[in-house]
């Protein structure tokens, strides 16, 4: 399957992404993770050509619009804005497929209209990072410090794009060609050669995060079958047992588990693929 690119207005953005060909197989919204962008699942695309497929650059990433100044990038907002790309597109019902943050969204979604969401594919995360309760104030004042001082920063110039390739392998573990991948799209050009095209909020500490408890209500409450795709060894953040605990949640949760790194589904998509057609029966 080849993706080609797209856009559309969208609640009066502008949301830009990767599609296939509208064809009669099954449809799949896909959501990339944090500062990636929808070249995340180019590989994997190439190994499920049996499926329509539409991959977007999540606001403020890839080549989409950045939120207006004067508003937040939070997760109901996130929520709204996929149902949104969903009715934009004329998909009452469509299967949710995401990485990492894309993954979290995607879980959240389910749980939050699932009416809409046939099937759910979530690759290294479920339900999103938690946040002891013991934190929050810090936290809180952590992003009220960092969004404060945002606007006297300025974007970084790199002459090529050989240094953001090497940040992104070292970052993610990423091969040559994966990070490429993510790195032709994530960037624009500017005076003096290229910068990160991404909203630079993105980066600022998260204000408020979820406790476990209320992962594990959301988790409980989503109604469609999903599969859920892990790497071994597990993300530091994401650690065992909890994240394999998470999937008794689910009402109809099947788990599996491949050795890689955290972009498994770029770096090994013919496998990510084989559970993923299984699943989707394609």
């Amino acid at each position: 399957m080849i993706l080609q690119p797209f856009s559309l207005p969208v609640a009066g953005n502008h949301v830009a992404g990767l599609r296939s060909a509208a064809g009669q197989g099954p449809r799949v919204l896909a959501l990339h993770g944090w500062l990636d962008n929808a070249a995340s699942f180019v590989p994997l695309a190439a190994a499920l050509p049996a499926m329509e497929l539409v991959a977007i650059d999540l606001p403020g990433h890839g080549h989409s619009a950045h939120l207006p100044p004067g508003t937040q990038y939070n997760t109901p907002g996130a929520l709204c804005h996929v149902l949104d790309v969903a009715d934009t597109l004329g998909w009452d019902r469509f299967i949710l497929l995401g990485h990492s943050m894309g993954a979290g969204i995607a879980s959240l979604v389910a749980a939050a209209a699932p009416e809409r969401v046939e099937r759910l594919i979530a690759i290294e995360a479920l339900g999103g990072l938690r946040g002891p309760e013991d934190e929050t104030a810090q936290r809180l004042r952590e992003h009220v410090r960092a969004a404060r001082a945002l606007p006297g920063k300025k974007l970084r110039v790199f002459p090529d794009l050989v240094a953001p390739v090497r940040a992104r392998m070292m970052a993610n573990q990423l091969s040559e060609p994966c990070a490429r991948l993510l790195v032709e799209r994530g960037v624009m050009a500017v005076d003096g050669g290229f910068s990160w095209c991404s909203d630079q909020r993105l980066m600022l500490p998260t204000a408020m995060r979820l406790s476990e408890a209320q992962i594990d209500d959301l988790l409980a409450a989503i109604e469609c079958p999903t599969q859920v795709i892990y790497a071994s060894p597990a993300q530091s953040y994401y650690p065992e047992p909890l994240r394999s605990d998470r999937i008794r949640l689910l009402r109809d949760g099947r788990l599996s588990v491949f050795p890689g790194t955290h972009h498994l589904h770029m770096e090994h998509p013919r496998l990510v693929a084989e559970v993923v057609a299984t699943f989707l029966g394609i």
